[in-house]
């Protein structure tokens, strides 16, 4: 239920990422990273089993972020260097701090371990909600040589991170890092497309935790004991498969999108490595969802009653049919 407090402290988190992304100086885009920070660990206190230690590591890591980026911009002004080593220097600075508040390599291992920590409602809106800002400043300095390796190693680690992994929570933690880099690539490619690439990765966020949420899935075994029925195991293969970038789901439109302004781009050496981080994740998805395609219960659960299966039946048709109508809209 959503008390005066959740409501006021909701609402300055949205007010703090609306004032980043609409601000025309760095100061008031910093002024409102430091408002969505501020509001977001109570948010993290109220829901969380291990509050105060999530709330402290979440802290201290997106402080740190924050100073680093308040003296990239104040330092901009005054570093006595010529004025293309002095927008270089301001330019490493400020996507080293977005890096540190984004989770992306090599200052991602703070975000396995809060997500390991947090219920599935504030996991949706550290994945989802909180990179909007971040990114939207990152947007700003595109002109980084960085940027190609920044690309290349969240791919990479995202993929490779989640292989040995039995916490759901952790996987869909290495699984956003890798999205991460798919979506700086399609900001440095294509600065139009990587809000429409965040809002259709959010889709499917929202849509998979609530079905972890609603059945307390924190684990890969607890996948394997629920009870599911045969439309929930359909939803759960049809998403993990459609956030691998699996056609003809929904998650592949996006992919789709930076596949081909890099080939436009004539980048096929970095599109190549990021193809097969893709290949790399989607074996662990598949290892998700084949254990529940396997084991089936004993009872025939299609035509039974339940509460849950219009939302299910719909979810089912919005991975199905979003990708026809996206494709028409582009």
């Amino acid at each position: 239920m959503l008390n005066s407090s959740k409501l006021l402290f909701y609402s300055t988190m949205i007010l703090g990422t609306s004032i980043t992304v609409s601000s025309e100086t760095w100061l008031g885009m910093w002024m409102g990273l430091e408002m969505n920070l501020i509001s977001f660990i109570p948010i993290l206190y109220k829901n969380s089993n291990t509050s105060s230690e999530s709330c402290m590591i979440y802290f201290l890591i997106q402080s740190f972020g924050s100073i680093l980026m308040l003296m990239s911009v104040l330092s901009n002004s005054f570093v006595i260097l010529s004025p293309l080593m002095s927008k270089e220097l301001f330019n490493v600075m400020l996507m080293m701090s977005m890096s540190i508040k984004l989770g992306i390599p090599p200052f991602h291992f703070w975000f396995p371990e809060i997500m390991e920590k947090l219920n599935w409602i504030n996991c949706t809106i550290l994945m989802t909600w909180q990179k909007v800002a971040p990114l939207t400043i990152l947007s700003y300095i595109l002109e980084n040589k960085l940027l190609p390796v920044v690309i290349m190693t969240a791919t990479i680690i995202g993929a490779i991170g989640g292989l040995n992994q039995t916490s759901i929570r952790k996987i869909m933690a290495f699984s956003s890092i890798n999205h991460m880099g798919w979506m700086i690539a399609c900001m440095k490619y294509n600065n139009e497309f990587w809000m429409k690439y965040l809002l259709i990765y959010t889709t499917i966020i929202v849509m998979m935790t609530f079905m972890f949420n609603n059945y307390s899935s924190f684990y890969i075994n607890q996948l394997i004991n629920t009870n599911l029925m045969y439309t929930e195991k359909t939803l759960i293969i049809i998403l993990f498969l459609s956030l691998g970038g699996l056609p003809p789901f929904l998650g592949f439109i996006p992919k789709w999108m930076v596949i081909q302004a890099m080939i436009l781009s004539n980048s096929i050496s970095i599109m190549f490595v990021m193809i097969m981080s893709v290949l790399i994740s989607l074996f662990y998805y598949l290892r998700l969802i084949s254990t529940t395609l396997l084991i089936s219960s004993t009872t025939v659960k299609w035509n039974s009653e339940s509460n849950n299966e219009n939302i299910i039946m719909s979810l089912i048709l919005i991975n199905l049919s979003l990708p026809v109508i996206v494709t028409f809209s582009l």
